[in-house]
């Protein structure tokens, strides 16, 4: 791997020296480039990266001690070698010190080269492997606040990773509950814009006759009782993003002027002459069907396509049960910090019913139901007493008259109890009996001799 992958740069100033190390690389497979001096390693390293720089100890101009203060100050994600004819121990802490990999004693035979050579890529690689394996395992549970690692949440993470540096629209599309404000903060926060605001707006939340001063301002004397100039949430947002939860509730007039802002990037106050230049990313979100109300004449076609540039598709908590118990435990922790309640992990038969209900609320219900174990909880720990009746009595399968406990139970003995009681029903008779129980006569008569019934 490291003769196909590997690319070294060797900087020496003595030319035949140069090059018969080279050519010993080379014969090995590795790719090698050459520099007479520092300025030329510089020049070769802004252009094309080695894996791997050998460089000479004392050399004209630049030391091999000071590219190696430069290469590392500069942050070339690059292992280091030096090589000195002044073998010294000072020579060596020097080296290390200012961050070489390695260093080597000249005259040195091929194979110490080789060797020398072979270890640190070999170490590098390993660093590297480390650290991406590191950033795999925080990916695969959380990003920024959003938590979770069902490939559906992969899957969101890598979209919002993708379109984060971009300034897109984005329409995020989710039901209640699933997190689409905590969607739209963590686009925010992972983009280029996190330094500037963030401002969210509930459009269900405004009444329709004070929408438009809301998002856009109003000047002085606009309006009745309005004494003074107030800027709206376009103007709070900025240089960052501006969130429009429940978009839908938008009225038609109020969707033109959102779509002229997309379009021309500046709006107006209300009541005002002049236009306001507009550097807003927006981002939309819906819990319902906008194509749906596009068609049913509810929402302007041309907006929806606006902000539909960039869709992202929340999974509802019921497609993902898998994520319950690490939300579940983030939930915990996090409402144990704040109400100062040291609270015990939650038991496996809770878990398990936590995992079983539906969620129709999502990870809002969730939230809230964690908050209220949080409180309630005797001595620290939670017990299925403490979970609400509608999760810790799951409702019973179609077609089966019984209704499993949350606690579950002790199968044997609940089957010998029931060869009992169709005995007793049956007055003895082991035919009925087995007739109650569904079973053939053989079936049941196996079924006593293994109780000694």
């Amino acid at each position: 791997m490291e003769k196909l992958k590997s690319r070294l740069l060797v900087v020496e100033d003595e030319a035949p020296q140069r090059k018969i190390i080279a050519d010993i690389l080379i014969k090995e497979g590795f790719t090698v480039q050459e520099a007479p001096d520092g300025e030329a390693a510089l020049t070769a390293l802004e252009t094309s990266p080695p894996d791997l720089i050998l460089c000479d100890w004392r050399m004209p101009r630049m030391t091999g001690g000071e590219l190696l203060t430069e290469v590392r100050k500069r942050e070339f994600p690059c292992a280091f070698i030096i090589m000195t004819a002044y073998g010294s121990i000072s020579h060596a802490v020097e080296a290390i010190r200012l961050g070489a990999d390695d260093y080597l004693t000249k005259p040195f035979e091929r194979d110490a080269l080789l060797i020398a050579v072979r270890r640190v890529l070999r170490t590098r690689q390993l660093e590297h492997e480390n650290l991406r394996l590191k950033e795999e395992i925080a990916d695969r549970d959380q990003l920024g606040e959003l938590v979770g690692r069902a490939e559906s949440m992969q899957r969101l993470y890598r979209t919002l990773k993708k379109i984060a540096a971009t300034d897109a629209t984005v329409l995020i599309n989710g039901e209640s509950g699933t997190g689409k404000e905590l969607v739209a903060r963590t686009l925010h926060l992972e983009s280029g814009r996190a330094k500037g605001p963030f401002v969210a707006v509930n459009c269900a939340a405004i009444p329709e006759t004070l929408m438009e001063s809301e998002l856009f301002g109003y000047e002085k004397g606009a309006f009745t009782g309005a004494n003074q100039r107030r800027v709206g949430k376009f103007e709070e947002a900025q240089g960052g993003t501006l969130f429009l939860d429940e978009i839908p509730s938008m009225p038609l007039p109020l969707q033109a002027a959102l779509l002229r802002v997309l379009q021309e990037r500046r709006f107006t106050r209300l009541g005002g002459r002049g236009e306001v230049e507009c550097d807003v990313r927006i981002v939309a979100a819906s819990n319902r069907d906008l194509g749906k109300l596009v068609s049913e004449g509810a929402f302007r076609e041309d907006l929806f396509y606006r902000l539909n540039v960039v869709p992202v598709q929340i999974p509802a908590l019921r497609d993902r049960r898998e994520d319950v118990p690490l939300l579940a435990q983030e939930f915990l922790k996090r409402f144990s910090a704040k109400y100062g309640i040291s609270i015990e992990p939650l038991p496996p038969n809770v878990l398990r019913c936590l995992m079983e209900y539906s969620w129709p609320g999502n990870v809002r219900e969730l939230s809230n139901v964690i908050e209220r174990l949080v409180l309630l909880a005797d001595e620290g720990s939670v017990t299925l007493a403490d979970l609400p009746p509608e999760i810790a009595r799951p409702t019973a399968t179609p077609g089966c008259p019984f209704r499993l406990p949350a606690m579950g139970i002790q199968w044997e003995s609940m089957e010998e109890g029931l060869l009992k009681q169709a005995l007793e029903l049956a007055g003895g008779n082991r035919t009925n009996a087995a007739k109650l129980l569904g079973m053939s006569y053989k079936t049941f008569m196996y079924r006593l001799e293994k109780f000694s019934l």
